[in-house]
């Protein structure tokens, strides 16, 4: 295959800090529109076919794989150099606050690492205040983004299947591949669940149940057999560097910079964008770069990190309103356990299946929520586990030697996980801002972050614990959970790494940061398309939103370059 062009170290009409869902989505759309695109990314280039073994055992690695500071997820993740801790780039929290943020710092952002899970946001996601008078309504609804959940459906390579319930869009025909079987411990909840009047459905995964092909970017099918978080060679997992980022690099029109870490934006004298400012992160060199406008696509907690550090010191760019860094939300998460001995000592076989859940459990009580019967504004979702594997430590008995290699193998694959992810409503208590003192190995200012949980997240938690109990309960289960107050059990700030709404959007400049484009209204060619611009965190995974409303803030942007408007 011939070597795609290169675009010469040139002028470029736009730079794009940020290269995961919403920077690859960015570059991608350009591209194709002819537009000469330049990507800073603050990690290292990352090539998964070069370096991913997918087949290296656990017993290989240090530690066997288990999690450091340096590795949470063990050493084989995919996750290169980054994590809710990286090196000589700290971040500060306010007093009493327990927050963590999660920085990839290699090409691809995210996508490297993610769970996969993509629903849809529904009608009333998109209007939440009309329902229940907190937080906003955003400023476009359900059918203004509906087209674009097409399109990148398709684009990424979506399996799942019809779901049918209130505020769970169904794609139309041709968007979705085929679901995956369910596994025996997914058919046993289903049967629990549904008797229980608890709806369970196909999750909706980024995962290939079929071949893609493509000149530039072939990827193939799953074929069942190694963890998603690993890494994948083959393609089958949506990740932008075996995807979108490879396609953008064939127009001829997209270079790419890693170890690049934008610490602002530089203005010129019109009031406009003139670039940005990086820091080298090998040598510490500063340098800049011109573009005709800005996209800003490095992750909420970045994107904010950036804008509060550029334009007027102590407030920042294109904060005219106060909102900047404020309305910050993270996913509700909590993991429910239970040990089924229904499945104990069942026959081994192979139940991998493609990586993650084959099943979920959908929010199911908006009518309930409607007329004030529950103590919580907000949905949640079960995301669900449960196969052979080292079995939980509290479902063996207290024995050694061959009656404990005896107990392992009769009891892996009996233990299920229900865990639950749900919707956290803005507070004024919950931001992001510059700490005045703190500058991080490059001498850029880092976030400090205020963050607390609601009385509405905290009765959701405890909700959804007497749910999914319910479920264990009539599989006749053995509960492995604590018994710990709902503040106990729920996860850290930051911690499902679905931080939103920072910078977010409105119809009014007065009360938001950007335009329903994302299109800063104080600055008209600063456009950010990641989750910063959402205006309601939503209990269903973001990225798939992320991902439709970068195309369609890419697609208005090509035209207004391409119009003169942006000259």
């Amino acid at each position: 295959m011939a070597a795609a062009p290169k675009l010469a170290d040139g002028p470029v009409d736009v730079v794009i800090v940020g290269s995961g869902a919403a920077g690859g989505m960015a570059a991608y759309a350009l591209t194709k529109a002819g537009v000469r695109c330049l990507i800073l990314e603050a990690g290292r280039d990352y090539e998964p076919q070069a370096e991913v073994n997918m087949f290296a055992p656990e017993s290989d690695a240090p530690l066997r794989g288990t999690g450091t500071p340096d590795k949470p997820f063990g050493y084989f993740d995919a996750t290169v150099d980054g994590g809710w801790q990286v090196e000589g780039e700290p971040y500060t929290m306010t007093e009493g606050s327990d927050f963590r943020w999660w920085r990839p710092r290699m090409l691809g952002g995210r996508t490297n690492h993610w769970g996969r899970h993509v629903p849809r946001f529904g009608a009333y996601d998109f209007k939440p205040f009309s329902r229940d008078g907190l937080g906003v309504d955003w400023p476009i609804g359900y059918d203004d983004v509906a087209p674009f959940y097409d399109r990148v459906e398709r684009m990424i390579g979506v399996n799942g299947g019809p779901i049918g319930l209130e505020n769970h869009p169904d794609s139309p025909a041709g968007c979705l591949m085929p679901p995956p079987k369910p596994r025996v411990p997914e058919m046993l909840i289903t049967a629990a669940a549904e008797s229980l009047g608890i709806p369970v459905r196909a999750a909706h995964t980024a995962v290939l149940t079929r071949d893609m092909p493509d000149k530039v970017a072939p990827r193939s099918a799953c074929f069942n057999a190694t963890p998603c978080t690993r890494g994948c060679t083959i393609g089958a997992m949506f990740q932008t560097t075996t995807s979108l980022l490879p396609m953008a690099k064939a127009t001829g029109k997209l270079r790419v910079v890693t170890d690049a870490m934008v610490s602002r934006v530089v203005m010129s004298a019109r009031g406009r964008a003139a670039g940005v400012e990086y820091v080298d992160r090998k040598t510490g060199q500063r340098h800049q770069v011109t573009a005709r406008a800005v996209v800003l696509a490095a992750g909420t907690g970045e994107t904010t990190r950036l804008l509060l550090n550029s334009g007027e010191a102590g407030r920042g760019l294109a904060n005219s309103s106060g909102e900047l860094g404020r309305n910050l939300t993270d996913s509700t998460g909590a993991s429910f356990r239970a040990f089924i001995p229904g499945l104990a000592g069942r026959p081994r076989y192979n139940e991998d299946g493609i990586g993650g859940q084959h099943i979920y459990i959908p929010f199911w009580l908006y009518e309930q929520q409607k007329r004030g019967e529950l103590d919580f504004a907000r949905g949640y979702h079960f995301e669900i586990g449960g196969r052979f594997g080292i079995p939980a430590e509290a479902a063996l008995p207290r024995v050694w030697g061959k009656d404990l290699k005896q107990a392992v193998r009769n009891a892996s694959g009996a233990t299920i996980n229900l865990t639950l992810r749900g919707e956290m409503i803005p507070n004024k208590d919950t931001f992001c801002e510059i700490d005045p003192k703190v500058k991080d190995k490059f001498g850029i200012p880092v976030l400090r972050f205020a963050f607390r949980w609601s009385k509405h997240e905290v009765n959701q938690v405890a909700h959804g614990r007497r749910a999914a109990h319910s479920v264990f309960q009539r599989l006749n289960g053995t509960i492995l959970d604590p018994d710990l107050p709902p503040e106990q059990i729920m996860t850290a700030g930051g911690e499902i790494i679905h931080e939103l709404g920072t910078a977010r959007m409105g119809a009014d400049p007065k009360s938001s940061v950007v335009d329903s484009y994302g299109q800063t209204w104080d600055v008209d060619n600063v456009v950010l398309m990641d989750g910063a611009t959402f205006a309601s965190g939503p209990h269903k995974n973001p990225t798939l939103t992320i991902l439709a409303l970068a195309l369609r803030a890419s697609e208005r942007l090509a035209t207004r370059l391409s119009s003169g408007a942006l000259a």
